[in-house]
C-alpha cells in the first residue's frame, strides 16, 4: 500500500525547548493511526507539526509526495489540504448544521455545495438535522457534524485531537464504531490523538505509543500488546505483573512458579537475571488446599473477576476459571504462549 504521510528524523519544539526528537513514522493511505501516550509526551505537538502549526527544526515531512516541511522550506497550513477536528468540535453556534458543513466550500457553486452537504450529512446519518443548530444536538451528533465538515472538502489527511473525550461513556463505543466505518468506507487517512488505550484499540489500524517526545513502538494493537518492545509500552497498554526469573541455557526461565518458556531479546544472557511480563489472563488460578499461595484481593470486573496473589514477596494479577474468595488457597498455572522477558 502507498504511503500517504512520511516523516523522517523530525525534531521540533517551542521557544527553544525540544519536544519531539528524531521521530520517524509512515502512514499508509486509508490507514487510521493513533498517537497514544500520557499527557505531555508530545502527541499534540506532533499533530500540530503535521498541520503546519509548529515548524520543524530538523527532519522532513511529506504528504502524498508533496514536501510539507524540511526545516527550511515550509508549506503554510492552508495549502496542505489537511483537515483537523478539535476536542471541542469548533462548530459555529450561529450557523445551522448544513451551513457548518458547507463552511469552506466557497470554491464550489451553490448547487455543488448543496449536493456535497447533502451527501456528507447522509454519510454521517444526520440528513434530517440539517436545519438545526449545534446547541440542539447531542455531543455525539456534534462530533459527526465536525466529521462531515472536515470530509466535505476531501482532505488528503484528517487529524483528530482527543475526538471522543467529550462524549458520554455509554455512547462512546457506538460512536467510535460508526466513525471508523465512515472512514473506512471513504478511504480516509487519519491520525488521532488519545490517552485512552481502549479508544486506540477500538478505532485505530495502528498505534504509535509515545513517551518523552519519541515513539517507543509503532504497529498494530496486537503487535504492541503481545510483543511490547519496552516495559513502558507493556505497562501502558495493559495491566500486568513481572515475575523474577533466571534464563536457562535451553531457552527456558527458572521462576518461583517453576520452569517456563518465554520469548526473550538477545540482551539476556544465559544465567542472567530478568523478569517475565505476565498479563492477568496468563496466570490461571485453581483452588488447592495443598498450596501456600492464597488470594489476597478480588476485583469484580463485570464479566469476570481479577485476583491478587502473592508469591516470593511479589504480587500478581491473575484470573480463574472458577469463582474464588479472598483467603482461598490456590495453585498457579502460567500460560507460556506469548510470554515476554525483559532484562
Amino acid at each position: 500500500m502507498k504511503n500517504a504521510l512520511t516523516i523522517q528524523d523530525l525534531t521540533c519544539g517551542y521557544e527553544g525547548q525540544t519536544i519531539l526528537q528524531s521521530l520517524s513514522i509512515e502512514v499508509e493511505q486509508g490507514e487510521i493511526v493513533c498517537l497514544l501516550g500520557a499527557s505531555g509526551c508530545g502527541k499534540t505537538t506532533l499533530l500540530k507539526a503535521i498541520a503546519g502549526l509548529v515548524p520543524l527544526s530538523q527532519g522532513t515531512m511529506s504528504l502524498n509526495n508533496k514536501l510539507l516541511d524540511d526545516g527550511k522550506a515550509w508549506m503554510p497550513p492552508e495549502q496542505r489540504n489537511i483537515g483537523m477536528i478539535f476536542q471541542d468540535y469548533a462548530l459555529f453556534p450561529h450557523l445551522t448544521v448544513a451551513k457548518n458543513v458547507a463552511f469552506g466550500l466557497t470554491h464550489l457553486s451553490q448547487k455543488e455545495q448543496q449536493e456535497r452537504v447533502k451527501s456528507m450529512l447522509e454519510l454521517v446519518h444526520l440528513d434530517d438535522l440539517g436545519e438545526r443548530y449545534p446547541h440542539q444536538l447531542s455531543g455525539g451528533q456534534q462530533q459527526r457534524v465536525a466529521i462531515a465538515r472536515s470530509l466535505a472538502y476531501k482532505p488528503d489527511l484528517l487529524l483528530l485531537d482527543e475526538p471522543f473525550s467529550n462524549i458520554d461513556t455509554q455512547v462512546r463505543h457506538e460512536l467510535i464504531a460508526q466513525i471508523r466505518k465512515i472512514f473506512k468506507r471513504q478511504g480516509v487517512t487519519a491520525i488521532f490523538v488519545t490517552h485512552s488505550r481502549e479508544e486506540a484499540f477500538a478505532f485505530a489500524d495502528k498505534m504509535a505509543v509515545m513517551h518523552n517526545g519519541v515513539i517507543e513502538q509503532f504497529g498494530t494493537a496486537g503487535e504492541l500488546y503481545h510483543k511490547p518492545a519496552t516495559r513502558f509500552v507493556a505497562d501502558f497498554l495493559g495491566g500486568g505483573s513481572y515475575l523474577d526469573a533466571t534464563k536457562l541455557a535451553d531457552g527456558g526461565f527458572d521462576t518461583s512458579f517453576g520452569v517456563v518458556e518465554a520469548q526473550s531479546r538477545n540482551d539476556i544472557e544465559n544465567g542472567g537475571a530478568c523478569q517475565l511480563l505476565l498479563r492477568p489472563q496468563q496466570i490461571i488460578l485453581e483452588r488447592s488446599d495443598e498450596s501456600s499461595i492464597v488470594v489476597k484481593e478480588m476485583e469484580f470486573m463485570g464479566d469476570h473477576c481479577r485476583y491478587i496473589i502473592e508469591s516470593g514477596n511479589q504480587r500478581f494479577i491473575a484470573t480463574s476459571q472458577e469463582p474464588l474468595e479472598v483467603g482461598d488457597a490456590v495453585s498457579v498455572k502460567v500460560e507460556t504462549a506469548g510470554l515476554q522477558a525483559f532484562a
